[in-house]
């Protein structure tokens, strides 16, 4: 027997970080009951491993409306607008707040990892009913125990953090990656190599891939340790043109400041550049040995630590019962795929868009923010925010609102990335000569 749907289900809203909590703030608005799950101890809970590293946008393009709006009826006073707070300050001075107001805390749940999304009794290949029936989302907790939670909606804004691509050639991991990892000779996304991660590569042969911001900012922190570290900068690519951007006509000076100065470093050999550097397998115990296949045939490189930088992608597994439609190439939904395609289009190019262009056609289902973006590297924090703000609109009927999606972005030369799918990836300072925290702009939906 079929359950029927009723009004006084919740929306569910997969993950706290900046953008399920403005989709919690915007269903708040709208006086619809909604549930966050978060499978963290704490609101942007991903956050602390990029912690360290600076936004690339300052406050006043950071901060979503319907949050503001409740944080300051709540006595709260935003930031300086024009300064670009860390990810530490991104969690401290404005998640952590906003799930703490009273609006929001009492539906967030921590410690809650959704590990399949369904209709209640319906599996993916029953039509009959299937709009009418509500939407049941599997959790975990941290006990190991599972429990079914009942939605009229699901907003899945989970991000991609946890879900790094390979290394290896053809999307794959390459024979030998796992033992790597285990053996700690591959880092984490994004080390703190100033900080908590300095005595894994000061002073070691280090070797960086990737092609966007996270191996750009990476490279430039590497940069200034001590001398006797070696920097190994490995890339697929055959020219390195895009990743040095658009300097000057940045928008945002801080991300164009980002090229300028890795051009430099590589220019004067402080970083030893590899182009057309395909990654085939690993070996080596003492020291990891990078087997690759270049244009002149197999290269072998032995270095002490490797920082992978080469992107994320979506997890689908727990969407497996859904009916999405899901772009061929870029796994974003099938009308967002082509306005975010990055061989097209910057962070700043792409087009406004809703609920109507991220619909799938299972009803009132949505993947929003990063994930949203699929293999994309051109996301932006602020579109996830105009994303939620129109599905919001949606969900309480409102269809003029939904659909009049307004958003101006920032446009730039340089919108690549490798962090988690945001185009806001690290970068540094304006000032080239000065030591500074990189930049970064969200790393987890």
């Amino acid at each position: 027997m079929l359950t029927t749907s009723t009004t006084s289900d919740p929306a569910v809203i997969i993950g706290a970080g900046p953008i399920g909590l403005a989709a919690a703030a915007h269903l708040y608005e709208r006086d619809l009951p909604f549930i966050v799950l978060e499978s963290g101890p704490a609101a942007g809970a991903a956050i602390t491993g990029w912690g360290h590293t600076r936004l690339f946008s300052p406050w006043q393009h950071n901060l979503d409306s319907a949050a503001q709006r409740l944080l300051e009826a709540s006595g709260w006073t935003a930031p300086d607008a024009d300064t670009l707070p860390t990810g530490h300050e991104l969690r401290e001075q404005y998640l952590e707040p906003l799930a703490q107001l009273p609006q929001l805390a009492e539906s967030i749940r921590y410690d809650a990892r959704v590990t399949a999304v369904s209709r209640a009794g319906v599996d993916k290949t029953r039509t009959a009913r299937r709009e009418e029936t509500p939407f049941l989302v599997r959790i975990e907790t941290t006990d190991g125990h599972s429990e079914d939670v009942l939605a009229s909606a699901v907003i899945d804004a989970s991000g991609t953090w946890s879900t790094p691509n390979p290394l290896g050639q053809a999307g794959l991991l390459a024979p030998g990656e796992r033992q790597a990892l285990a053996a700690g000779r591959i880092t984490p996304p994004l080390p703190d190599v100033q900080g908590r991660d300095r005595e894994r590569v000061a002073g070691k042969r280090v070797m960086v891939t990737g092609t966007g911001h996270s191996a750009a900012n990476t490279l430039l922190d590497l940069a200034e340790l001590d001398a006797a570290t070696t920097i190994i900068w490995a890339a697929r690519t055959a020219d390195l043109t895009r990743v040095y951007g658009g300097g000057e006509q940045d928008e945002l000076a801080a991300r164009g400041a980002l090229g300028t100065r890795l051009r430099t470093l590589v220019d004067t050999g402080r970083i030893e550049v590899l182009t057309s550097f395909t990654i085939t397998h690993f070996t080596g115990e003492d020291a990891l040995t990078v087997h690759a296949v270049t244009p002149d045939g197999e290269r072998e490189v032995s270095v002490d630590v490797l920082v992978p930088a080469t992107g994320f992608r979506p997890e689908l597994g727990m969407l497996s019962e859904l009916r999405l439609s899901l772009d061929l190439a870029v796994e974003a939904p099938a009308q967002l795929g082509p306005l975010i395609d990055p061989e097209f289009h910057s962070c700043g190019s792409v087009e406004p868009h809703g609920e109507r262009v991220l619909a799938h056609p299972e009803k009132n289902f949505y993947i929003v923010g990063m994930k949203s973006y699929g293999r994309a590297p051109t996301f932006l924090m602020a579109t996830g925010y105009e994303q939620v703000r129109s599905i919001a609109a949606a969900l309480a009927g409102d269809r003029d609102a939904a659909d009049a999606v307004h958003l101006e972005l920032p446009e730039t030369g340089v919108c690549t990335t490798d962090l988690g799918g945001s185009c806001d990836a690290p970068a540094p300072a304006a000032d080239a000569c000065c030591s500074s925290p990189q930049l970064i702009e969200l790393s987890a939906g």
